[in-house]
Order: C-alpha cells, then sequence, then structure tokens
C-alpha cells in the first residue's frame, strides 16, 4: 500500500509539473509573437518533447497503479489524470504551432497591434490554471465556474476571424500575415478547450457526475448523491 500511495502522489506531481510547462509555454509562445522573437519560437519548439515526455511518465505510472487494483476513488483518479495529461499535452501542441506561425510572422512587416491575441491568450491561461486549482484543491465548484468562460474566448475567435477575412479582401497582400494569425486565433481557442475538457473532468473526479455532453453543466450544482 505504501508504493501504491507514493505512486499516486508521484503522479499527480507529474500532472502539476506537465501543466506548468504546458502553461510556460503557451506563455512564451504568445512573447514571441509580441515581442517578434524568434528564438524564443525555436525555443517552444524544441521544450515540446519535454511535455510528451511527461504524458509517457503519466501514462506508465497510471498502467502500473490499475494493476494494484485499486479503489473505485483511486481508479477515477488515475483514469482522469490521463486524461488531464492528454489534454495538457495538446496544449503544448498548440503552443508549438502558434510560435511556428510567430516564427513565420516575424519576418514580416507586422499587419496591426497585437491586442486581441494577447488577450485571447491571457484569458485561455487563466481558465487553464483555474482548472488545475480545482484539480488540486478539491473544488469542483470553480471547475464549474470556468466551463462557461470558453464561450468568450470563442467569441473573440470568431469577432478576429471575420476582421481578418475582411483585410484579405480589401489588402490581398496580407493574405499570408492574416492566415498566420487565424491559425493562432485557433490554436488559443483550442486551448481553452482543453481548459474546459479538464474542468469537466475535475467535475467527474470530485462529484461522479459526467457533465460533458449536459447543457446545464455550467450552472448545474446538484448533490451527486441524489
Amino acid at each position: 500500500m505504501t508504493n501504491f500511495t507514493e505512486d499516486l502522489n508521484r503522479l499527480k506531481e507529474t500532472i502539476l509539473a506537465m501543466a506548468s510547462h504546458s502553461e510556460s509555454a503557451v506563455a512564451r509562445s504568445m512573447r514571441s509573437l509580441v515581442e517578434r522573437d524568434d528564438a524564443l519560437a525555436l525555443q517552444v519548439k524544441a521544450d515540446d518533447n519535454r511535455i510528451d515526455q511527461y504524458e509517457i511518465e503519466v501514462d506508465d505510472l497510471a498502467i502500473r497503479l490499475l494493476s494494484m487494483a485499486p479503489l473505485a476513488t483511486d481508479l477515477r483518479f488515475i483514469t482522469v489524470a490521463m486524461k488531464i495529461s492528454q489534454n495538457l499535452e495538446r496544449v503544448g501542441d498548440e503552443a508549438c504551432a502558434i510560435a511556428k506561425r510567430a516564427h513565420e510572422l516575424s519576418a514580416e512587416p507586422q499587419l496591426k497591434p497585437y491586442v486581441d491575441l494577447p488577450r485571447m491568450c491571457s484569458m485561455a491561461l487563466e481558465m487553464l490554471r483555474d482548472t488545475l486549482t480545482a484539480f488540486v484543491e478539491r473544488k469542483p465548484d470553480l471547475a464549474r465556474a470556468v466551463i462557461p468562460r470558453d464561450r468568450d474566448v470563442d467569441d473573440i475567435n470568431r469577432q478576429l476571424h471575420r476582421e481578418l477575412s475582411s483585410y484579405m479582401v480589401e489588402r490581398p497582400t496580407t493574405i499570408t500575415r492574416c492566415l498566420h494569425l487565424m491559425v493562432i486565433s485557433k490554436s488559443l481557442e483550442r486551448i481553452a478547450d482543453h481548459a474546459t475538457n479538464i474542468a469537466e473532468e475535475v467535475v467527474y473526479l470530485y462529484e461522479g457526475r459526467d457533465i460533458r455532453h449536459s447543457k446545464s453543466k455550467p450552472n448545474e450544482a446538484e448533490n451527486p448523491g441524489r
């Protein structure tokens, strides 16, 4: 049992370390865009291997723990940890996509001041941090509160795509730059989606309720024992 408890704690610590690296990758990818920093963009892509390695470590630990016939509550924690890890790995992939486009854009004149993209990044990262806080501090209500915030990020993404589409029609020479910015915006929207996925898993972990396809999930707070 001692080995089981130690491995369970290590699983949680690995998830948190992976989350820290994923958050940092997103923040650095946005900095590389705003500051037109090619070296930083390349660093984000190089560091993605560490995030991938964390996912492998989580899977290895989880498989070992599952072989020890855990209790139902521990089983739920292990399976949720694996899903959180998958989402964090994809966050890292989106950070790489942003860094790649930032690198391409640094060779072109800046199309417009970057306002919406840093704002989206900040919103998505706050969502991600809150979901991890909910996970660590056993706060499903905090996780629930994250979910409706995804709509705000979606709205900015749609608005930015409309604006950039107009740019491309009016100024064809901006098409390549606009497409790069659209990809970055979509990546940020996906990061918010992954934060939402993690929030839903946290609710399942602590309430035993699967709210992934529930229309009432942001506000519903029924007693899971009823």
